[in-house]
């Protein structure tokens, strides 16, 4: 997996949620290295706890995904990169669709 280029950043940084110091403590571990390590886990498909080093903490990168899936995070910033690509005409609407994954349902009691 290659870095995030400095561009990628610029248009990811500004949409992850700012820590709130209000309370105190210490600052966070770097969101760059954090964000680079979750791209890893899912693009690699490997389990957290085989995160390699340079990616930080693989409970770090865990929890901060969690955190930003709650909180809506990683919906907001797959939205605000269809609008860039859009604007950029490198999407090809007629042809986009989304890909799930099915289970067929469990049938009801039948008496």
């Amino acid at each position: 997996m290659r870095k995030l280029s400095d561009k990628q950043w610029r248009i990811l940084s500004p949409l992850l949620p700012r820590q709130n110091f209000s309370r105190g403590g210490k600052p966070r571990a770097d969101d760059k290295k954090t964000v680079e390590g979750i791209l890893w886990i899912l693009t690699t498909g490997a389990q957290w706890s085989e995160l390699p080093p340079k990616y930080g903490s693989s409970v770090t990168c865990w929890r901060r995904f969690t955190q930003w899936k709650k909180q809506g995070v990683w919906k907001n910033i797959w939205q605000k990169l269809l609008v860039i690509l859009d604007k950029q005409e490198r999407l090809t609407w007629e042809v986009a669709y989304l890909d799930g994954t099915f289970a067929s349902a469990k049938k009801g009691d039948q008496k």
